[in-house]
């Protein structure tokens, strides 16, 4: 007679499975029937935000901390002050 899987049973075979193996499944499902070729548009406009976002933020946190390129050169009403 077979049993019903219980909600911890479940629970503890979604966690062996790994971090990188659900993200590889989670990607698989939101791929859904999409071709290869045309879902790397998303992945990589993806990517580039990412990437836009970390850049910014560094660049952010140079010029709060007055060094890099801008070091001495606060201009009057710099939206950097007011955070």
């Amino acid at each position: 007679m077979a049993r019903a899987k219980s909600a911890s049973a479940a629970q503890a075979s979604t966690a062996t499975i790994g971090f990188e193996a659900k993200l590889w499944l989670t990607a698989d499902k939101l791929r859904n029937n999409m071709d290869a070729a045309e879902y790397k548009h998303v992945v990589l406009g993806l990517i580039f935000l990412k990437y836009i976002s970390d850049t910014f933020e560094e660049h952010r946190a140079k010029l709060v901390a007055g060094r890099g390129d801008y070091k001495g050169k606060r201009t009057a009403g710099c939206l950097i002050d007011s955070q």
